[in-house]
C-alpha cells in the first residue's frame, strides 16, 4: 500500500499525509492533471468521484461530487492557488452545494500536494492546513484519515 504514514497536528492544524509510489513523479503527476484518471483515485472505493470541471492552473478550478453507497451525492470544490509542474500543486479545498458554491458550514481547507523522485519511484507529500482546531476536527470526525488512505492507495491500481 502507498500510504505510509499519517499525521494530525491539532496545535499545527494540519493533516499530513506521507505515500510512496512504484512510478516515475511525471506518472503520479498524470494522475492529478487528467480528470479521468483523478476519478479513479479522488474519493475512496465506496465513494467513487465523478469530475465536473477540472483547470489544474493557478487561478482555476476543479469540481467533483462523490456518490456513496446509497447514491448519495457530496460536492466539492478545488481553487487551484500555485502549480510547479509535475512537483506541486497547491489548492483550496472545500466542500460545496449541488451547484459547487462553497458550503460555508463545512471548513475549507489549503492543500499541498508535492511529489519528489525517490529511487525509480515517487514520494509524495500531502500537506493540509486549517483555519481552526475546529475545522481540522470536523473532517477528522467525518473520516478523512481512513477515506483518504483507501482513496490514495488506488493510485497503484492505475500505475501497475
Amino acid at each position: 500500500m502507498p500510504v505510509t504514514d499519517i499525521r494530525h497536528d491539532l496545535d499545527a492544524l494540519t493533516l499530513t499525509i506521507t505515500a510512496e509510489f512504484a512510478a516515475p513523479v511525471q506518472r503520479i503527476w498524470e494522475i492529478y492533471a487528467d480528470p479521468r484518471q483523478l476519478e479513479k483515485v479522488w474519493g475512496p472505493p465506496e465513494f467513487p468521484a465523478t469530475v465536473v470541471d477540472h483547470d489544474l492552473a493557478p487561478g482555476g478550478r476543479v469540481t467533483y461530487y462523490m456518490t456513496g453507497p446509497e447514491g448519495e451525492r457530496h460536492y466539492g470544490y478545488w481553487t487551484v492557488l500555485a502549480v510547479e509542474e509535475p512537483e506541486s500543486f497547491t489548492y483550496e479545498d472545500g466542500f460545496a452545494h449541488e451547484d459547487f458554491s462553497p458550503n460555508t458550514d463545512l471548513p475549507v481547507s489549503t492543500c499541498v500536494s508535492t511529489f519528489a523522485a525517490q529511487g525509480d519511484g515517487t514520494l509524495a507529500t500531502y500537506v493540509t492546513s486549517f483555519a481552526s482546531r475546529e475545522g481540522l476536527q470536523t473532517v477528522l470526525d467525518m473520516g478523512v484519515e481512513e477515506g483518504s488512505r483507501t482513496a490514495i492507495d488506488q493510485i497503484d491500481g492505475l500505475i501497475a
